[in-house]
């Protein structure tokens, strides 16, 4: 604040003021001078430094140069201003009166709330009816901008998917829903849970989205970083003349796209009946904590995020997919009462390639069984060794402490590191589309899939029973189809699931590093473990 006033030629004291009067040629010049002084060339020495003096006498002729912010023309500042963030202007409005009166220029905050919140609507338009961006930026985007991004609900296992997103004069959180089962390359379905604005009043609304009866008051709370909740206040909004068994034949509907006479799966019935007495007691007053999407790395087998995968008579869910050094791993959006929202769905080891067989032989489950769980012995095997080899290096070192028996141990681990790093770069040989088909006594949700495939690697999927009661990792194949779909086989379920990526833009999404995501996921398996 010192130096912005000392470069405005406002003191913040009688003494600085006095400071000011006596030196009156170079004093309120004198940070501008010296930073010019210091870029100038030798050439310039007659205009920066004795040449400034003789500048005042009258002896030069061109114009004089500003020697503080204030003698700055208005628009010069107007554009300035509105290359700062607009945490700092209401610091900067305090510095002086001029500022604060060029602060209320309706550029900078238009400029503001294009350049940090992306928005892309006409603002003048919006101005004329009486919102201006200032106070859009100051009462609506800054106060809530900690809670756009993506969100996973507290919903028991069934978690969820809610990007909150800054969608013309509001601010929406849309609840993000698969499409209907079994289309999987369908695109996404969205739902308003809430949204904020100002239209009514010069104060930010909150107000609940969620029923048929249009919008009704609501309320936003922040419960700590990065975790807020929402409470509807009207929830008669939410009911239905026709009672619960409306309510539950509409949800069927927009859930599942079809009504429950149609589902001859009893079992999917329970399922689904199950789903809807859970989640419909919340009526829209839940928690949210905040998840990101993965980073990119150059090793990547593909690009990371978000895919809608099938999962039998549970339908369509959305895991994240992420790698991790030699692994890739899908992690649960949305779950089901066997393998809850949070948990790994599936860990790939892309250090085990596997090479199909000719079209002919896959199509035995028993031939691509006995491929898969050779592998799966294998690595079995060599989890249990390195621990056995470890306590062994141990007793070794401690009694070979010379040169020879360390550089011995170097090259060992040299080695060790050059079978680690055989993996996807392994399997380069494969050629870039194979065919592939599914066996034959192997369940799909889809009959159509892709027919041929780039790679294919051992992983392993979590299954569980009821409740999440006895979970285990059993052997699978996961196969790479292409940049935006790969799939699963179950070999203990005999089950194929297909995955797709979700397209759709996600602002304000990314992990800020590669640690603070899987920090994120550590949290995310708590939350429902």
């Amino acid at each position: 604040m010192a130096v912005c006033a000392r470069l405005c030629g406002v003191g913040q004291s009688r003494r600085c003021r006095r400071r000011q009067r006596n030196d009156h040629c170079g004093g309120p010049g004198r940070v501008a001078a010296a930073a010019a002084a210091a870029t100038a060339e030798p050439s310039d020495a007659c205009e920066y430094g004795s040449g400034h003096n003789t500048n005042r006498r009258g002896s030069n002729t061109g114009p004089p140069h500003p020697e503080s912010l204030m003698e700055l023309p208005p628009e010069l500042l107007v554009e300035i201003f509105s290359l700062l963030p607009g945490t700092v202007l209401p610091n900067v409005a305090l510095v002086c009166k001029k500022f604060r009166q060029i602060l209320n220029t309706e550029t900078i905050w238009r400029r503001r709330c294009v350049e940090e919140f992306g928005m892309r609507e006409d603002l003048r338009k919006m101005e004329a009816t009486g919102v201006s961006s200032q106070d859009l930026y100051v009462k609506l985007l800054h106060p809530y901008r900690h809670i756009l991004g993506l969100w996973q609900p507290d919903i028991g296992p069934y978690g969820g998917l809610l990007n909150v997103v800054v969608d013309g004069l509001f601010i929406i959180g849309w609840m993000y829903l698969p499409p209907h089962d079994p289309r999987v390359e369908d695109p996404m379905r969205r739902r308003p849970l809430f949204r904020i604005h100002l239209l009514e009043s010069k104060k930010a609304t909150v107000e609940c989205m969620y029923g048929h009866k249009g919008p009704h008051k609501g309320d936003i709370q922040t419960v700590k970083k990065d975790e807020f909740s929402t409470k509807c206040n009207q929830t008669d909004h939410h009911r239905m003349p026709g009672g619960r068994q409306e309510e539950f034949r509409t949800w069927l509907e927009e859930e599942w796209g079809r009504t429950l006479e149609e589902i001859f799966h009893e079992h999917m019935q329970e399922l689904i009946l199950m789903k809807f007495i859970y989640t419909s007691q919340y009526d829209n007053c839940l928690t949210y904590r905040r998840i990101y999407l993965p980073p990119l790395m150059p090793s990547d087998l593909l690009q990371p995020g978000l895919f809608k995968g099938t999962y039998g008579s549970h339908g369509l869910e959305i895991v994240m997919l992420s790698f991790h050094g030699m692994s890739a791993r899908a992690t649960k959006l949305t779950g089901d009462p066997n393998v809850p929202a949070g948990q790994l769905t599936l860990d790939v080891d892309l250090s085990q390639p596997v090479d199909l067989p000719e079209l002919d032989q896959q199509r035995n489950i028993d031939v691509l069984s006995r491929i898969i769980l050779g592998i799966h012995e294998k690595v079995q095997r060599e989890v249990e060794q390195p621990a056995s080899d470890a306590s062994a290096c141990v007793g070794r070192a401690e009694e070979e402490a010379d040169g020879a028996a360390a550089e011995e141990t170097e090259v060992d681990h040299g080695a060790c590191a050059d079978a680690c790093q055989s993996g996807p770069s392994g399997s380069s040989s494969s050629p870039e589309a194979q065919p592939f088909v599914l066996p034959l006594g192997v369940m799909a949700r889809n009959e159509v899939y892709p027919r041929t495939c780039r790679k294919c690697f051992y992983g392993t999927g979590l299954i569980a029973g009821h409740g999440f009661t006895s979970p285990e990792r059993t052997p699978g194949l996961f196969v790479l189809f292409d940049e935006d779909r790969f799939g699963f086989i179950w070999l203990e379920l005999k089950s194929f699931s297909l995955y797709s990526r979700l397209t759709d833009h996600l602002p304000h999404a990314h992990a800020p590093s590669m640690e603070r995501f899987e920090a994120m996921l550590r949290n995310m398996q708590s939350w429902t473990s």
